[in-house]
Formats: structure tokens, sequence, C-alpha cells
């Protein structure tokens, strides 16, 4: 089960019915396909690993969202997430580190990654990174393999609407020191993805990701 099509599948009609009396019903049907999704994890960890050996031993349980929601802060009391999520760095899901995503979704799957909702002294110390090497990461961002499959880093919708306190407006790189995540992705066209091998797909993905997370990953391991 190496194709996202039964994922697919099961996340349109948990969405239809998501409440858990459906699910409890068909919990044997999540469990294969949860299975099926740490191997797919596993492949991905391991292939990972000879490019970016700095994810480190990492398992795939450790890597696999809940698809137990949150609701206790949440106007949306539906108990189920109707996707799933992996997020391959070190430590797994919940690392500080930049890392690899892998989202499924009907009609909104993507790959990517990078830092999403770094905690504030995390932000500085990457702020700062890329002020003091803005060549380097400008050499990053702007490589045309880069720019080709991600178009630059994703508009997550709350930038900072002047520059970061301590920046002069005027500094070249100022525009990605506005941000507040430092992520990217690549959403493949849904009848593209079906019959895609999952782990082959993420993984040349993921490669052209390995110095971007590199350089965020300098200015997190500073803390």
């Amino acid at each position: 089960m190496n194709t996202p099509q039964p994922y697919f599948d099961f996340l349109v009609q948990l969405a239809a019915n998501n409440n858990r009396e459906w699910f409890d019903a068909n919990r044997p049907r999540y469990n294969a396909l949860r299975s099926a999704i740490l191997n797919i994890t596993g492949g991905i960890i391991s292939q990972v690993q000879r490019f970016d050996p700095s994810v480190g031993e990492v398992s795939p349980a450790d890597c696999l969202f809940r698809i137990n929601r949150d609701v206790r802060f949440s106007n949306n009391k539906d108990p189920y997430k109707t996707h799933f999520g992996v997020f391959v760095a070190r430590g797994g899901r919940k690392s500080p580190f930049s890392g690899y995503y892998l989202h499924l979704e009907p009609g909104a799957s993507f790959i990517g990654g990078g830092l999403y909702m770094p905690q504030p002294p995390v932000l500085k110390r990457v702020r700062q990174e890329i002020f003091y090497n803005f060549s380097q990461f400008e050499a990053i961002v702007k490589h045309p393999h880069f720019v080709k499959m991600f178009g630059g880093l994703s508009d997550m919708g709350d930038r900072l609407v002047r520059p970061p306190k301590g920046y002069d407006a005027s500094f070249e790189g100022i525009d990605y020191l506005m941000n507040k995540h430092f992520v990217v992705g690549y959403a493949p066209k849904q009848e593209e993805f079906a019959g895609a091998d999952l782990v082959k797909t993420a993984v040349e993905i993921f490669r052209i990701m390995k110095d971007f997370n590199a350089f965020l990953n300098v200015a997190v391991a500073e803390g």
C-alpha cells in the first residue's frame, strides 16, 4: 500500500462521518492504514538518512501525528483530523528542528517542510542567521532546483507588516526576515499524486530541501 489512494478513500469517508461511532466501526481499517503509513515512514526515514544523517535514529511512530484532534480550545469539535501527517526530523514530530513533512489530504496534499511556528527564541536566531549569512541563504532559496520545485518560501498569511526590531528596512533580505515561519511545500495534483510511490516521490522532493533545513538547523541548534 505505497500509493495515497487508500488513504484518500478513507479520509473522504471520515470527513463525511466525523464521529466516534463511525470511527470505532472502521477502526480495523484505520489500523491497517496506520500500519502501512508507518512502513512508508520507515522507508522515508531510511532514505532521508542517506543524504541527511542529522535526522538521527528516529522511529516512524515518533514521526506520525495522531489522528485525534485536540478540541479543548477549538470551536470545531470534530474528534478526528481529516488528513494524515508525517514529520521526519531529529526527535520526530515534536522536534524543534527543521525537517521534512508529508501531508495526505484529499484535494490538499503536499510535500514540504522547514520550520513551522518556531518559538520566539528560535525565530530570533533564524533571523540572525539569515542576516549574518544572507548570501548563503539566498543561494539556497534561489537555486534553480529549489525555485522550480517550491517557487519560494510559503506564505502562511501572518507575516510581519514591519521589519522586526533591530533590522533596517534597507537590508536586502528584509522580506525573508518578516516571516514568522520558514516553510516550503509542493502540492501535486491529486490525479498525479494518487498513483505515486509515496516513498520515492517524497524523498525526491525532500532531497531538494536538504540545504534549506541544514541552514535553519544551525540556528535551532544554537539554543
